[in-house]
């Protein structure tokens, strides 16, 4: 049942890129999204290698035109990385998983990977989302509350969200008055209605606020076209990102994508070596599969070079017992903290707005687990799933005012962000890394994850929340 949503969602992914042919793979699975008939290499001499083995191979045993095998493009910048075409990207097969296996040989020898799929890189939330935004009251608290430390600007930890954009009334949430970035493109639709995934990056922030307040949040707008990109261009992205205010203190990124490759993603190689050389702590969602297949670059912080400058987040359910029904695991995530059910700020409070729902929910958890979570409850139909046997009906459409309750390793990622940054102004830390080392020390609590006791991050101010469980008519 678990692909089911990641299916609706490569539909609407396609459709945001529409001059990119995309599959889906390994197999029915279905575990990420990559650019059909192209593979992604170093350029220089790593690319001229892959480019002739494939050539070679392509022509000799599955009788392509030696044009079907070429470099696309210049060198992408700092990021070092080219994409080479190795088939046709309009036939009916992709040839990707054919050119890998031309070169695994040469790969063995030389002791690294030479080439890679081009992944579409996603919010945590997106290709398979833990859950869409459910209005809460304004009179509901955020939750996380705001912590007692003030805003000193003197003293704020520099935190960058790499996410979409702000939406235009943001500043009308209190916790977000000083936060500075990105305006989020397009808000909504002809019709007035809310765009999936506006308001994310905002949600982000607002949660991290929470949790920190003396922090001076900027939101950069990187994923605002539907929350998806292709590896080749991300890093390119992220050191866009970055330059435009220098390093941080931390960033904070609910976005990648899952891969099995054990090394990390070729298109990222530039910007985690420049990362490793900075001062600067990268705190990733883990993603929002159910699954032990790592999620790049959160699975950074499982490689010794890169372990003290990434940290990698999982969600717990919204009781904090125990891991959520939909978030990643493995010894690759760090920690783990609240994820399930966060009130957070998805519009500011001019203006409320429609949203319809473009996922259903289902009769049972598609993860398999048993509690009342955001799989089942609250039950509504989606835009995408019309037509399925186990839905149908007229999508519900629901209205925003302000505050929102949302589900994802995409909000327990800046939870643990802002536990660091609250940690470098409790202890006048100006060290991020040390900070993260020295929290992840301090934190004596633990939760169940898929059988194992994992470290666990509870804010003091955060508050376990029960499911509303509709009752059953007699």
């Amino acid at each position: 049942m678990a692909p089911q949503r990641f299916h609706e969602q490569f539909e609407h992914i396609r459709r945001s890129l529409p001059d990119v042919p995309l599959t889906m793979g390994p197999d029915e699975s279905a575990g990420y999204f990559y650019e059909k008939g192209v593979v992604l290499v170093r350029d220089g001499e790593e690319a001229r290698f892959v480019e002739d083995a494939v050539r070679t191979h392509f022509t000799e045993t599955r009788g392509l035109v030696p044009d079907h095998v070429r470099r696309l493009g210049p060198q992408a910048g700092r990021t070092g990385v080219t994409r080479i075409r190795v088939g046709d990207p309009d036939g009916a097969e992709d040839t990707v998983p054919h050119a890998l296996r031309a070169v695994r040989g040469a790969e063995d020898r030389r002791g690294r990977r030479l080439a890679g799929r081009n992944h579409v890189v996603h919010i945590a939330v997106n290709a398979c989302p833990g859950d869409e935004p459910v209005p809460v009251a304004r009179t509901e608290p955020a939750n996380p509350g705001a912590a007692e430390d003030s805003y000193d600007p003197a003293t704020a930890v520099g935190v960058l969200v790499v996410d979409t954009g702000l939406v235009h009334d943001h500043r009308s949430y209190p916790l977000l008055a000083h936060t500075t970035g990105d305006a989020q493109l397009t808000e909504t639709d002809d019709d007035g209605v809310l765009h999936q995934y506006v308001g994310h990056g905002t949600f982000i922030a607002g949660v991290l606020a929470a949790v920190a307040p003396n922090t001076d949040i900027t939101v950069r707008g990187t994923l605002n076209d539907a929350g998806a990109v292709l590896e080749s261009e991300f890093g390119a992205l992220l050191f866009e990102a970055v330059d435009r205010d220098g390093w941080p203190d931390i960033i904070s990124l609910s976005a990648g994508t899952p891969s099995p490759d054990a090394d990390g993603l070729i298109g990222l190689d530039g910007f985690l070596r420049e990362l490793r050389d900075q001062r600067t702590l990268l705190v990733a969602a883990a993603g929002n599969n159910g699954s032990d297949t790592p999620f790049w670059p959160a699975a950074y912080a499982a490689l010794p070079e890169y372990a003290d400058c990434v940290l990698s987040v999982g969600a717990l359910r919204a009781d904090g017992a125990s891991g959520a029904c939909f978030t990643n695991h493995g010894p690759w995530v760090r920690v783990h903290a609240p994820g399930e059910r966060l009130t957070s700020a998805l519009t500011g409070f001019t203006t409320p707005v429609p949203y319809v729902y473009q996922h259903s929910t289902y009769d049972s958890c598609r993860f398999g687990a048993d509690y009342p979570c955001t799989c089942r409850y609250p039950r509504h139909t989606g835009v995408l799933s019309e037509g399925r046997e186990s839905t149908g009906g007229k999508p519900d459409q629901v209205m925003f005012d302000g505050l929102a309750q949302w589900s994802g390793t995409s909000f327990a990622t800046p939870v643990a962000a802002g536990l660091v940054a609250a940690r470098m102004s409790a202890y006048r830390e100006r060290d991020p890394r040390a900070a993260a080392a020295g929290l992840l020390a301090a934190a004596g609590e633990r939760a169940e994850v898929r059988g194992a006791q994992v470290p666990a991050l509870r804010p003091p101010t955060w508050r376990p929340v029960a499911a509303v469980v509709p009752a059953v008519p007699a």
